[in-house]
This record gives C-alpha cells, sequence and structure tokens, in this order.
C-alpha cells in the first residue's frame, strides 16, 4: 500500500474512533448498516431451516425480507456517501458495528421461533434507526433523516405482518406500552 493510502485509512480510523464516542448521524447510521447487513445472514439461515407446514410460505416471507434488506444495505450505504459519510464495508467493521445477535442454535427452532425473533430483530434495529433520525435532524442533514424514516416504516410495515402470523397485533409483546401517558 502506497503511503496516501495508508494516511486516508488511518484518518478515517481516527475519525470513527471520535464519531462512536460522541455519536453522530453517520455514525449511528453505520451501525443500522452492519445490523442489516447482520440481519441478511440471519435471513439466509432462516430460509434454509424453518420447517413445518408454513415453510413454504415462510421461505417467500424471508426472500422478500432478502431482496429488500440487500436493496436497503446498497440504498443507505449511498445515501451515506452522499452524505460524505462511510458506510462499514468490511467483515471486520460490520462484526465491530452490528448489536444484532447471532444464535446458530435458531436452525432448529420451529417457524414460529423464527419469526418470533426476526419480530423482535426488527424491533431492536428500530432503535438505532429512531436514535440516527434524532441526530441526522439536529445535525441538519434532512436527506439522510428521510431515508431513515422510510427505512423506519419499512421495519414496521414487515414488523406488523410477521406479528400478524404469530396472530398478535403489530407492537404487543415487543413494545411496552406507557398505560400511564398523561402522568407527567
Amino acid at each position: 500500500m502506497n503511503e496516501t493510502i495508508e494516511a486516508q485509512y488511518q484518518a478515517e480510523v481516527k475519525q470513527a474512533d471520535i464519531d462512536h464516542h460522541k455519536p453522530t448521524a453517520g455514525a449511528m447510521t453505520g451501525h443500522i448498516v452492519a445490523n442489516m447487513w447482520y440481519l441478511d445472514v440471519k435471513y439466509h439461515q432462516f430460509l434454509w431451516f424453518v420447517k413445518g407446514p408454513q415453510a413454504f410460505d415462510l421461505q417467500r416471507v424471508y426472500r422478500d425480507l432478502i431482496a429488500q434488506n440487500r436493496a436497503q444495505i446498497d440504498e443507505l450505504g449511498a445515501v451515506l456517501l452522499d452524505e460524505n459519510q462511510l458506510p462499514p464495508s468490511t467483515v471486520d467493521e460490520f462484526t465491530r458495528y452490528t448489536k444484532i445477535e447471532e444464535e446458530p442454535r435458531l436452525k432448529y427452532a420451529d417457524a414460529t421461533s423464527l419469526v418470533d425473533t426476526t419480530a423482535h430483530d426488527l424491533t431492536f434495529a428500530n432503535l438505532f434507526i429512531d436514535r440516527a433520525i434524532k441526530l441526522a435532524q439536529r445535525e441538519d442533514r434532512p436527506a439522510l433523516a428521510a431515508y431513515l424514516t422510510t427505512l423506519r416504516g419499512a421495519n414496521n410495515r414487515n414488523i406488523r405482518q410477521l406479528q400478524a402470523f404469530l396472530g398478535k397485533t403489530a407492537w404487543e409483546g415487543l413494545v411496552e406500552e406507557d398505560d400511564d401517558e398523561d402522568d407527567d
């Protein structure tokens, strides 16, 4: 490698360290991209190992989730580049930045468990999306905030449909609802 490339990479590493200690919209969105990359792996695991009477229908669902997720990864990576930010692009970066947990034992789980895990993973992923939206708004990055808002909406739709398979409402068992909304 030449010295210029090494200097650029070292500057990137230094900036990433700064951005992850005091999160920026770009850094938080990097976590989202890494989460999505890990979800792609999990979706494949579920596609390949789902069994039972619902297997054919769920294989179609997971193929659709994979296609949607891959398109979103590419789109979000482009949005980050448009914002002069660097999306994670190596297995090491995806692994360091993801917050989605892998579980190899899930390949032996029943279909209901796989769908439930997917709904929980998407709900967890939404926490990072919500935080990134707030950061993007604070940093006056409207294009990033708009894309993240669209991504949040797509996750919400997927969660609702997965929850329907489980016989639940959209947020049932996923989000704690505040019964005392009026108590401030």
